[in-house]
């Protein structure tokens, strides 16, 4: 049976070791190219955008547009908290 102090030192050891665990998660958005070629973005949500460039390009060009949209339909839109 364990003592109390290395119940403790076990306790604190896995508490740095999730810590450790969720700063790797904790990467930010980030591209990689696909298998198939294509731009994943990843980061945004459980699952990468993977779009090929053509559409990456299309969506970029229209940066502005987007910006309006969003600008005009304020009230209507949710924001993800995190």
């Amino acid at each position: 049976m364990r003592t109390p102090d290395e119940l403790q030192a076990e306790v604190e050891r896995l508490r740095a070791e999730n810590e450790q665990l969720k700063a790797k998660t904790r990467r930010g958005v980030y591209l990689k190219v696909s298998a198939k070629g294509a731009v994943s973005l990843y980061g945004l949500g459980r699952f990468p955008v993977t779009l090929y460039v053509e559409q990456w390009e299309k969506i970029l060009d229209m940066g502005p547009e987007i910006r309006a949209f969003i600008a005009e339909n304020a009230d209507k839109l949710k924001r993800k908290e995190g």
